[in-house]
């Protein structure tokens, strides 16, 4: 099993539009969070979510949430 790249070791804090995104989940993306296709060749695909309203997230960056794409903290103890 291949284990993500860790993009980052804090959260990145955006205020995202109604709409469906695409969060990148190896950590190779050169637009991280989301995904740039950089996956291909790997296990690994990028998880899709929908935001219903304006709102700002903290979308995880160190690929070990355990609330992908969201933040849990998990970069704590990396």
């Amino acid at each position: 099993m291949q284990k993500p790249v860790i993009a980052d070791k804090a959260p990145k804090a955006l205020t995202l539009e109604p709409g469906t995104y695409y969060w990148c989940a190896c950590g190779k993306s050169k637009t991280q969070p989301f995904c740039d296709g950089s996956h291909r060749g790997t296990e690994f695909a990028p998880q899709s979510f929908t935001i219903d309203v304006k709102k700002e997230v903290w979308l995880c960056q160190c690929k070990h949430s355990k609330a992908k794409p969201f933040c849990d903290g998990s970069h704590r103890t990396l």
